[in-house]
C-alpha cells in the first residue's frame, strides 16, 4: 500500500502564507531558509499555490496550481520558472531527495548510494 504524496513546502498568494512540514525540522536552518525564498518568491512571480512535495515514490516534485477564477496566474512563466529552479537548484533537490529516503523512509544509505 503506496502513502500519499508529503509535503515538504509551500507558499500560497492568495492567503500570503508559507508552510514549511515539521516533519522536517531535522533540515539545516539555511536550507529552511532557502526553501523559503524559492517558494515564496515564485508566488509572488507568477501567483497561485507552489509546493515541494515528495509523491508516493519518495520523488521530489515541484507543484503548482492556481484557482480556476485567477486571471493573473502565469501557467507560461510558472512552468519556466519551475525549469529553471530544477536546473539552478539541482544539488539541493537532489539532496533533498537524500534527505528524504534516509531520514523520512529509513533506507539504508549504502544501498542508496549503489543505486
Amino acid at each position: 500500500m503506496k502513502q500519499e504524496k508529503v509535503v515538504l513546502c509551500g507558499a500560497n498568494a492568495y492567503e500570503e502564507k508559507y508552510y514549511f512540514n515539521e516533519k522536517f525540522s531535522g533540515i539545516p536552518k539555511s536550507i529552511q531558509d532557502e526553501l523559503r525564498v524559492i517558494s515564496i518568491l515564485f508566488t509572488q512571480e507568477v501567483g497561485g499555490i507552489f509546493t515541494i512535495a515528495f509523491d508516493e515514490d519518495g520523488i521530489l516534485a515541484l507543484e503548482t496550481a492556481a484557482d480556476e477564477e485567477d486571471i493573473t496566474y502565469d501557467e507560461i512563466s510558472s512552468g519556466l520558472l519551475v525549469g529553471e529552479i530544477r536546473r539552478k537548484r539541482s544539488e539541493l533537490l537532489e539532496s533533498l531527495n537524500l534527505y528524504y529516503r534516509v531520514f523520512i523512509l529509513n533506507e539504508k544509505i549504502d544501498t542508496i548510494l549503489e543505486d
